[in-house]
């Protein structure tokens, strides 16, 4: 039976895993899957069990609602775990035994919890947890108020938006614990800061979590430390680490040392996230990856999961060894490296990305996420002692009844001598003696990486009849430290080169024809197409997604307010304007042809409205054949995120751009 090709209404379809943890025995994962409405257009959660040595998973939790953030108990009999259940706005934690039952409501707050860890001896449950501002709660209790609206929002920090979330509560993020019999709260820390990346130490005496406790956090960003409070309450301690920006401290099994991941320096964006160990008493902290010029993160670009949070550093039982992922080369791996650093070993290297990742109590099975080109993702347990992988899931077997094209990895050299990586995606049913419209898609960022994972966007657009191609050039991650560096206050200068390199290759295909090649890209990816058609005239249509146009205009005005000029190596606009404006898209748009498509969201805080505003009536001034499509009540991440009939009808419009451009009807 022939096999079809893949549509945009397919973005309904997908079941996806966006959570996991392995039972302290090593014999269940229990993982999150999520699942879209076609009617209502919710997404849904659920929790599913899969043996770890043989069987089918089955579903552990069932209905339209929200269950998220599983987490076993020591002794491994219960899960706990977040869903809205019972109050849709409002999740509460909930406990659930292993053998089943219904599960048991254990919370009644008002607020959201960022991180769930339970005591080491089970008998408490450690949140980072805010609280919603009483406005918003009343809002939520009334129909009439919430039919009014607020009157007003009073913010007093520089800080008080984030895309694809909205406004901050007033709270900061405090630790609280949570009694697992009563559900009573207690409250462990209070004031302006934020507390983030909780763990208990092994005996559970001690909390450890991040904080940036700098008289201004909005002016100091990268001021974070290491803090330790007593479980039972009392003072905080700081632990002495370098000065930057860190997360996710672990302590290990013996107490005597914290990993955590980190970089160092005020605003060094280009710089790896390393994997760091301190130890307990103090003294001086090592950088384990350093001398090997890695990025221990999970940072890959795929628009079907989303986002992927980098999981915490996790200790052998015996101390011995660190796991951590690695992005490399358009791959996350996993690795494990000696707390001395003195050896590194690669356990997972295959081409696609792991994601979530957990250890048994025994550090003998290892549960993780991997996906690949091909596949969103699917659960895997590796058992350590035999180096034996085995696959858990099955999810979205629909795919294999879809012909996707071909993908094609290449290692290319830029203008420069630089070596650089792409791939290119070919329509199903190519046929090399002909010749084909292109698009080349450039990710956002820019300091991420595209690769082997999953893009629905790519496959779309090939079965339309175009030949797709991404790269990584210069800004992004994965290629060491001076990979991104080389733009770093230099935006529009090697990327720009190494994305025309890329173009040069793509048009010496013979398939390719070099009168009808589109470009495309979003966020970061937006200001290069803008900057691509502001700086040549070789593509035929553009489509700019979610742009930066003005980063005179878009300091203050994004979530991340003033921070963007840390990119442009500047100060404020009035100590730099010049550089502001040299490095901007708008400045250049007078000298475009390019027939270019807009598509923003209306409540994109990254980079706001007003962005693609500006450069839509730039273009259309000029006189270029200009769209533009807004999109109401969206974020920044419409094409990962976004409600999915929304979603649809960008990738529609997308597609109907270039068919217009690039495949005219008479021919």
């Amino acid at each position: 039976m022939p096999k079809r090709t893949i549509t945009a209404e397919d973005l309904y379809r997908f079941h996806l895993v966006k959570d996991l943890r392995i039972s302290p025995d090593g014999q269940w994962v229990v993982y999150v899957v999520e699942r879209v409405d076609r009617k209502t257009e919710k997404k849904y959660t659920n929790l599913w069990l899969a043996p770890t040595q043989g069987g089918r998973p089955k579903p552990f939790t069932t209905g339209d609602q929200r269950d998220f953030m599983p987490r076993w108990s020591p002794d491994g009999r219960t899960i706990a775990f977040l869903s809205n259940r019972d109050d849709e706005k409002q999740p509460q934690i909930y406990l659930i035994d292993l053998d089943g039952g219904e599960a048991r409501k254990l919370t009644d707050f008002r607020g959201e919890v960022g991180e769930m860890v339970w005591s080491p001896d089970g008998t408490r449950l450690l949140l980072q947890f805010r609280k919603k501002d009483p406005e918003i709660v009343e809002m939520e209790k009334d129909p009439k108020k919430r039919e009014r609206g607020l009157v007003e929002r009073h913010i007093a920090r520089m800080f008080y938006k984030l895309d694809g979330y909205g406004f901050l509560p007033r709270d900061r993020w405090h630790l609280y614990l949570v009694d697992v019999r009563t559900g009573k709260m207690t409250q462990l820390t209070d004031g302006p800061y934020d507390e983030t990346s909780p763990t208990f130490s092994p005996d559970g005496k001690w909390i450890v979590f991040a904080s940036n406790r700098s008289e201004d956090p909005d002016r100091k960003p990268d001021a974070v430390d290491l803090w330790r409070i007593p479980a039972a309450g009392g003072e905080m301690e700081r632990i002495p680490t370098p000065y930057g920006p860190k997360h996710s401290p672990a302590v290990s099994p013996d107490g005597r040392f914290i990993a955590y991941y980190g970089r160092i320096g005020e605003g060094e964006w280009w710089r790896n996230q390393s994997l760091w160990v301190v130890p307990w008493e103090g003294g001086e902290a090592r950088n384990l990856t350093q001398d090997h010029d890695l990025h221990a993160a999970v940072d890959i670009i795929n628009d079907v999961i989303g986002a992927w949070a980098t999981p915490r550093p996790l200790w052998s039982p015996d101390g011995g060894w660190l796991y951590f992922p690695v992005a490399l080369h358009g791959k996350v791996q996993l690795r494990r490296i000696r707390p001395d650093g003195s050896e590194m070993e690669t356990l997972i290297d295959e081409k696609g990305a792991v994601g979530f990742f957990d250890l048994d109590r025994e550090g003998r099975r290892l549960a993780y996420f991997f996906g690949t080109l091909t596949d969103p993702g699917q659960v895997y347990v590796l058992d350590l002692k035999r180096d034996r992988a085995r696959r858990l899931t099955n999810l979205n077997a629909w795919l294999r009844r879809v012909d996707l094209g071909t993908v094609e990895e290449v290692w290319f050299t830029g203008r420069d001598g630089y070596r650089l990586q792409g791939w290119i995606v070919k329509p199903p049913g190519f046929d090399p003696a002909q010749k084909y419209p292109s698009i080349m898609e450039i990710h956002g960022g820019p300091q991420t990486q595209y690769g082997f994972a999953f893009m629905h966007e790519f496959y779309y657009l090939a079965a339309q009849g175009f030949v797709v191609y991404f790269s990584n050039p210069r800004g992004g991650r994965g290629y060491g430290e001076e990979h991104p560096r080389a733009i770093w206050g230099r935006w529009g200068t090697y990327d720009y080169e190494d994305l025309m390199a890329w173009a040069d290759y793509m048009e010496g295909q013979p398939y390719i024809d070099p009168e009808r090649m589109g470009v495309t890209g979003g966020s970061y990816g937006g200001y290069m197409t803008l900057w691509i058609i502001g700086h040549t005239r070789r593509f035929r249509a553009a489509v700019a997604q979610r742009v930066v146009s003005n980063f005179i205009s878009m300091w203050g005005t994004s979530d991340f307010n003033w921070i963007f000029q840390r990119p442009l190596e500047a100060g404020p606009p009035w100590e730099d304007l010049q550089k502001y404006w040299e490095r901007s898209p708008i400045a250049y748009l007078g000298n475009a042809e390019t027939p270019t498509l807009i598509i923003h969201s209306e409540q994109d805080h990254r980079t706001p409205i007003e962005q693609g505003e500006q450069a839509f009536i730039a273009l259309k001034y000029k006189g270029v054949p200009t769209e533009f499509v807004r999109f109401p009540d969206e974020p920044h991440g419409l094409s990962r995120v976004g409600r999915t009939d929304r979603r649809i009808a960008r990738l529609r419009h997308i597609a109907r751009w270039f068919q217009k451009f690039l495949t005219p009807e008479e021919e």
